[in-house]
């Protein structure tokens, strides 16, 4: 059995998907569930592209203690100072420094000969290896790249001093039998290759991304790339949880280990799902709310007499248990406390005490609290807080009647602390409070995406909501729960406009893709 480390970019590549914007304390609860997961090393950032991911990638870096922790940089000096400023305190720090191998990339992106890419390459491994005990050289958009060029290429970065090749499909472009040919070849070509470790990288803009990897192990790479439910730039990336359970499921074929901890894949697919706002299809692959139901007769029947018939994928395995009543309206605050801590989260007294009282509101309202509303609960005591100047909502109203225009009135608080108040109508109550919270923001709003789905199930269920928003030009995503749905809108609605609070705070994210 080859062991396959697992490199986990959802902070980094996973977080440049779309209207997706994670403040600090949202990333590292992220990370702290990364690490309970088992993956071997998370890319926590880019730090050279704004102060806020920066001080993000510093935080985390300082809290992980069982993954190594990496940042990603060009290749050049300025961006790998402030990667191993912000690194240097991690367990085991190590750089992802990357720059762009394809005839297209070298040409109109970096305006550079080959030969100038590779003096470029060489020239900043070596710098990074001063500092740096580990350091991944990536090839940008290698699936497009000249073999023999990448055989020169790697062999010199290797001498320079890299310790781990990554050959992504910056693109998705690739196939898995031409992937699985590139590794091949370079493990016959490239003569110091047994010095490093080798890694893919995959996108899914054809939807072969788990595929390739797949593919890749097979020919020779010992780290597999992803990010959790495969998100990322464009189409996203290869999706952790399919790939390991692909092992899992097939080990007469593929004699592969991680160090994944299965049963932790629902709960992580949750927080970065809520996280991001992104939520998973219903037929996704592994965590979809219908991966383990069956409609068909034929298909029920089978699954009575046994689950093998067609159920290759136990709920167990993956953490997907039942949603028993787990916590009742007399329960104490030592239960609430034993309960949070099986739930693997970690407050400190000022925001367990704010949980407990957010738990017990909800069970003078709800009949049955499960995992997934403590879940809602806890994951938004633990991520509020930014210091930043913001709106607050103190009080709404809606008037709906069939006949009648839906009007909502609202008090806000704004950033300067002035208390204001307005009303306005709408073709709907959603659409109706959505003018009025727009009426008294002071900010350029435009409204781009809202969705509303329940947590858990009954009429009783909490109600999430999602929005995208630009906001003075800039995309911002944000998300609210309540167990009204027109105050989980609402609340939605401000904590989208807050975050471009935040990020003026600290400044404005640079994508960089691989």
């Amino acid at each position: 059995m080859v062991h396959v480390n697992i490199f986990d970019t959802t902070l980094r590549d996973g977080e440049q998907s779309p209207g997706v914007n994670l403040n600090q304390l949202e990333k590292l609860e992220i990370a702290r569930q990364l690490e309970r997961f088992g993956v071997n090393i998370m890319e926590a950032g880019f730090p050279a592209s704004s102060q806020g991911d920066f001080e993000a990638v510093r935080a985390i870096a300082r809290t992980i203690k069982n993954s190594s922790v990496t940042g990603l940089a060009r290749a050049t000096k300025s961006d790998i100072d402030i990667a191993w400023d912000a690194l240097k305190d991690a367990a085991e720090p190590r750089l992802h420094v990357f720059i762009a191998t394809s005839p297209i990339h070298m040409q109109y992106k970096l305006m550079k000969k080959p030969e100038e890419v590779v003096q470029t390459a060489v020239d900043m491994v070596k710098y990074a290896r001063k500092n740096f005990p580990q350091v991944e050289w990536s090839a940008e958009d290698a699936s497009r790249s000249d073999l023999d060029f990448l055989v020169q290429i790697i062999t010199k970065v290797i001498d320079a001093g890299a310790t781990v090749i990554n050959l992504p499909d910056t693109v998705g472009y690739t196939t898995p039998a031409e992937y699985g040919r590139m590794f091949r070849y370079i493990r016959e070509n490239v003569p110091n290759i047994h010095k490093v470790a080798l890694s893919c990288h995959c996108h899914d803009d054809l939807g072969m991304a788990v595929a390739n990897s797949l593919a890749a192990i097979e020919n020779g790479v010992t780290q597999v790339e992803g990010t959790i439910n495969g998100i990322g730039e464009r189409a996203g990336n290869a999706a952790l949880e399919e790939f390991a359970v692909a092992l899992n499921i097939r080990q007469d074929f593929y004699p592969y280990t991680t160090d994944l901890v299965l049963k932790e894949i629902k709960r992580t697919s949750d927080l970065v799902s809520r996280f991001t706002g992104m939520k998973v299809p219903g037929n996704k692959a592994v965590v979809g709310k219908n991966a383990f139901a069956h409609e068909s007769g034929i298909h029920q029947d089978g699954v009575l007499k046994n689950t093998l018939t067609y159920e290759i994928i136990t709920p167990e395995l993956v953490g997907v248990g039942s949603n028993d009543l787990v916590l009742g309206k007399h329960s104490g605050r030592h239960a609430f406390k034993d309960k949070i801590e099986q739930m693997g989260f970690e407050l400190e007294q000022d925001k367990l005490n704010e949980a407990f009282q957010s738990f017990k509101s909800l069970t003078d309202k709800k009949k049955e609290v499960t995992d997934e509303d403590l879940f809602t609960i806890l994951t938004d005591i633990q991520t509020s807080g930014f210091d930043v100047k913001k709106y607050e909502l103190v009080a709404f109203q809606v008037q709906y009647a069939s006949a009648n225009l839906p009007t909502a009135t609202v008090a806000l608080t704004t950033p300067d602390g002035e208390k204001v108040e307005t009303a306005r109508t709408g073709s709907g109550s959603v659409e109706a409070l959505f003018n009025t919270l727009d009426a008294l923001i002071k900010e350029e709003i435009h409204l781009t995406d809202y969705s509303l789905s329940s947590v858990g199930r009954g009429r009783d269920a909490l109600a999430e909501a999602n929005v995208k928003l630009t906001v003075n030009g800039v995309n911002v995503s944000g998300r609210g729960s309540a167990q009204d749905v027109l105050e989980a809108s609402g609340k939605a609605f401000i904590n989208a406009v807050n975050r471009v609070f935040f990020n003026q705070k600290v400044g404005v994210k640079e994508p960089a893709a691989l």
